[in-house]
């Protein structure tokens, strides 16, 4: 399995992943790909993009915790590493704390 999270990809990019890929929502693609397919897809964004696309690649692995994140150019969601697991940020837009939430 593949994810692919892009601030922005080229019309002609997009167009290509959409044959691959399902894009649940806008610049997330989601896909079930053979691995032998995993890494040709992956060489084509990383030569069809530019650094401003972006990218942050999930791809499955073998080891814990059974995934690898690639981050080519300057993705605008930010990677952080929690006791070995690799995980997004993903802010959450409008909602305010309620009084008995903390907030890092």
């Amino acid at each position: 399995m593949v994810v692919v999270i892009a601030n922005d990809l080229p019309p002609a990019v997009r167009g290509r992943m959409k044959l691959w890929f399902v894009e649940p929502r806008a610049n997330i693609f989601v896909s079930g790909i053979k691995d032998a397919v995993v890494d040709r897809v992956i060489n084509y964004l990383l030569v069809k993009c530019p650094p401003e696309a972006g990218l942050i690649i999930f791809k499955k692995h073998n080891r814990p915790p059974g995934y690898r994140i690639h981050a080519p150019g300057q993705p605008d969601k930010k990677l952080i590493e929690i006791s070995g697991l690799q995980l997004v940020i993903e802010k959450i837009l409008g909602k305010k704390p309620e009084k008995n939430e903390k907030t890092c």
